[in-house]
């Protein structure tokens, strides 16, 4: 099949499934694409073991689906630019010591303990991986995914500036958690030595000098915008931004993630108020809701459609479940130092934000595509299968649970019952709602 074909069957498969997920499923658009798209391939897979269907002619294809370079080095500059466009910057300002905390410090504490943790599960059942190939897969997994968390979180109604905290940390951590993977890659790939100038070096590159081009072509972008006043010209404007400006990122070397989320911000609160009229605003936020809605049903079927790929080992499937509850561990461990520390510094933190942070931080794309890039050889098939064990626990069961959750565990608690000889005359009037 050529480029297109792929593209126009993809498509195709999003809107078919959608259909079928709000004629009757009616889960959310995300979650019911992925479940629609999985299901669908597991039942090719059932039928192809039982010899009721070829599935060998799909594997090509699907392999064909370069999954790593269409996500990170097309999808994701437009899903994170429409992500941020829409975040208040004062909002983000005052949850920046927590968002800077929580995108860096988390991801490294997570990384440790899950590649340790899956070392100890692998070698449990007899599958002797190197240390290094676990702490790969620690490394890929610990960021949050911007896609997803966005997705469930317009829904699931936590506090306010925990929302802000979850998603901040979610749109942040990509750019730091990459620059570790490449880093744990490098040794396990060509032995290259991790020095602590090496590590200051590529994350000064990839994640300072994404801030900084962010800024810049954010700048450029928000000059052009003001000198005009027709919102076809600007959403062209901001398309090209997206696009050729994430190109060029590439091309830096400097971290494209990164550098669309500054420009989303940029362009969402000073280009917002100065350079555009309320007529190009709703147009533009029109324009990039749809672009967001579009590629997220995209993405989401082919994360359930690679499902094909992945290997049915029993062991391999076994470690891959156990891995479920390391991940959470290891992530619950890793929001509660820094949120312990933010509580003894007298920062404000909501009340439950240990549970919200570690059950509402999903993997998603991200983490498949980072796992997708692993070199092929013996380890590959092992990683792959637990990632995505893991990414669809957390899309599934953590998206389908986490809003009833955060309003279970945020909701004021009924006042006490009084008895009734306390309601009589020269009774003390009833006081507040206890807090929690």
């Amino acid at each position: 099949m050529t480029p297109f074909e792929v593209f126009a069957t993809i498509t195709t498969l999003a809107g078919l499934f959608s259909w079928i997920n709000h004629r009757w499923i009616r889960l959310p658009t995300t979650i019911g694409l992925m479940v629609i798209s999985m299901g669908a391939s597991l039942a090719l897979v059932m039928l192809h073991a039982l010899g009721r269907f070829q599935a060998d002619p799909l594997i090509p294809v699907l392999r064909g689906v370069d999954f790593h370079d269409a996500l990170l080095n097309g999808m994701l500059g437009a899903l994170l630019f429409a992500g941020a466009l829409h975040l208040k910057l004062d909002d983000l300002l005052s949850q920046k010591w927590a968002i800077a905390i929580l995108a860096t410090g988390s991801v490294v504490i997570s990384t440790l303990i899950v590649g340790i943790g899956s070392w100890a599960i692998f070698h449990l059942f007899g599958i002797a991986i190197p240390f290094v190939y676990c702490l790969l897969f620690g490394a890929l997994i610990s960021p949050t995914d911007p896609i997803a968390v966005g997705a469930i979180l317009r829904k699931a109604g936590v506090p306010r500036s925990l929302g802000i905290k979850i998603t901040g940390e979610s749109l942040f951590n990509d750019g730091f958690g990459v620059v570790i993977f490449v880093l744990v890659l490098g040794v396990a790939t060509a032995g290259e030595a991790a020095s602590f100038s090496h590590v200051v070096r590529l994350f000064v590159t990839e994640a300072g000098g994404g801030i900084l081009y962010g800024l810049v072509v954010g700048w450029i972008v928000y000059r052009l915008l003001k000198e005009v006043d027709q919102y076809d010209v600007e959403i062209l404007i901001t398309l090209g931004l997206v696009t050729g400006g994430y190109a060029l990122a590439h091309r830096l070397h400097v971290s494209g993630p990164l550098a669309m989320v500054v420009a989303g911000l940029m362009i969402g609160n000073q280009g917002r108020v100065y350079a555009m009229s309320a007529r190009t605003q709703e147009r533009l936020d029109s324009f990039w809701e749809l672009v967001d809605n579009f590629l997220n049903a995209v993405l989401f079927v082919l994360i359930g459609l690679e499902v094909v790929l992945l290997d049915y080992a029993p062991l391999a499937l076994v470690a891959g479940f156990l891995l479920i509850p390391l991940v959470l561990t290891a992530r619950w461990i890793s929001v509660g130092i820094p949120i312990t520390l933010l509580r003894r510094l007298r920062l404000a933190v909501s009340p439950h934000a240990v549970k919200i942070l570690t059950w509402g931080g999903l993997r998603g794309g991200i983490s498949v595509a980072l796992a997708l890039s692993v070199p092929p050889g013996k380890y590959y098939d092992l990683i792959l299968t637990g990632t995505y064990i893991v990414v669809a626990f957390s899309i599934i069961v953590q998206g389908l649970s986490t809003g009833r959750l955060a309003r279970r565990w945020t909701a004021a608690p009924a006042p006490r019952s009084r008895p009734p000889q306390a309601n009589g005359p020269g009774a003390e009037a009833p006081g507040p709602p206890l807090a929690d």
